[in-house]
This record gives structure tokens, C-alpha cells and sequence, in this order.
């Protein structure tokens, strides 16, 4: 199982499956990211948060929690 926090910068990736439940879950899909959507990587922090990403075409930036939460392809 690979997850969003384990994704290189410069990598496209694809969403499988969401894991966690309520308000997360909530946010994260509030963001635009369900199943079969595509996720640009722009940067991830050195140090901790966030990772930025770009999805269907907007910016966005997520902790590492949450990123951890998106099982990727």
C-alpha cells in the first residue's frame, strides 16, 4: 500500500481508496480528492507539513496526516 506521504515531488499519482472516517475524511473529500482523481505533487516540507499539491487544477496543501490518509497508485 503506497499513501500520498510516500509519493516523490514532480509525481503524478492516481487516488485508490480514502482511509480514516468523519470530519477528516470530510475535509479531505470537501478538498476535491475521492477515488480516480489525480494528484500532482509540487512540494513536500524537509521537515514535516505540508505537502502541496495540485488537484483538478487547484493548489493545494495538506498535512502529512492527511496525506497519509490517501492510498495511491
Amino acid at each position: 500500500m503506497k499513501t500520498l506521504k510516500d509519493v516523490g515531488v514532480g509525481q503524478t499519482v492516481k487516488v485508490v481508496k480514502l482511509d480514516g472516517e468523519g470530519a477528516v475524511k470530510r475535509r479531505i473529500m470537501d478538498m476535491g480528492i475521492t477515488k480516480g482523481v489525480e494528484i500532482f505533487v509540487r512540494k513536500v516540507a524537509p521537515l514535516g507539513d505540508p505537502v502541496e499539491v495540485t488537484v483538478r487544477g487547484y493548489e493545494l496543501s495538506l498535512r502529512k496526516a492527511d496525506a497519509q490518509m490517501i492510498e495511491v497508485e
